[in-house]
């Protein structure tokens, strides 16, 4: 079985000159192309309401969007990524064998690039899945990648582990049925009250250290999944089932 982790991206990148470099390019670019053009469009009051931010972050990005070319300054899109998570998944201190093991299984989601593989390369944007941005056949971002990207996933997993938010997750799951493509969600919590209680930063940091566990062991059996034991979490057998896998902290 050929296992596919989707994960979200960060809102903070930069441009990385360092190991591993990008090598290729992401699936949909002619799409980004489209979504950058559209941007370039905007006012910056106008660009600024579909960001969602500070005047401050509004004029870095507004500025990045009016000099942007997709295909020059890319850094590898595991490394241009600089939250939580990636500072968890710890790319650029990874062994040549898990790196390759992430390039096979790992599939970034994005707003602005739809799917990206560790290996691709991006440049520092901010767009995120759920900005209202319309387009011309499209009143927001999941209207504009529609099936897409849940598509573009069958075509190389056979099932997907799904470590995204709920907003990005929003992007692929809906439409894995149809696809007969199944999606196994991971959740890391603590338990109170018999209630699983997750911590945005920690559920962030959790993923982060699951895929490099996972490409550190090389993972390619779900069952195999359940030792995952870092950060102090234990595979809970009564609260997981087909469809979810919930690790427990403490």
């Amino acid at each position: 079985m050929s296992l596919g982790y989707i994960i979200s991206p960060a809102k903070k990148m930069n441009l990385v000159e360092g190991p591993p470099y990008p090598t290729s390019t992401p699936r949909f670019l002619a799409s980004t192309q489209e979504l950058m053009e559209t941007v370039q469009k905007l006012s910056f009051d106008e660009a600024k309401a579909v960001w969602k931010c500070s005047d401050t972050l509004a004029q870095l990005n507004y500025e990045r969007f009016s000099d942007m070319n997709l295909k020059r300054d890319t850094t590898a899109a595991i490394l241009a990524y600089e939250g939580i998570q990636y500072q968890h998944l710890a790319p650029s201190i990874l062994e040549q064998e898990p790196l390759d093991y992430l390039e096979a299984h790992l599939r970034i989601l994005s707003g602005f690039y739809g799917i990206l593989r560790p290996s691709d390369g991006v440049v520092a944007y901010r767009l995120e899945m759920q900005a209202k941005l319309a387009t011309e056949h499209s009143r927001d971002l999941y209207g504009f990648w529609g099936s897409r990207l849940a598509e573009a996933l069958a075509e190389e997993f056979d099932m997907l582990i799904n470590l995204a938010s709920v907003e990005y997750a929003k992007a692929v799951v809906p439409y894995c049925s149809d696809l007969n493509l199944p999606v196994l969600t991971c959740l890391f919590g603590k338990l109170k009250d018999g209630k699983l209680i997750q911590r945005s930063t920690e559920a962030k940091a959790a993923r982060g250290s699951f895929c490099r566990w996972c490409a550190e062991h090389a993972i390619e059996q779900i069952d195999d999944m359940r030792a995952y034991c870092e950060r102090g979490y234990r595979f809970d057998e009564e609260l997981s089932d087909d469809n979810y896998f919930v690790f427990v902290e403490g």
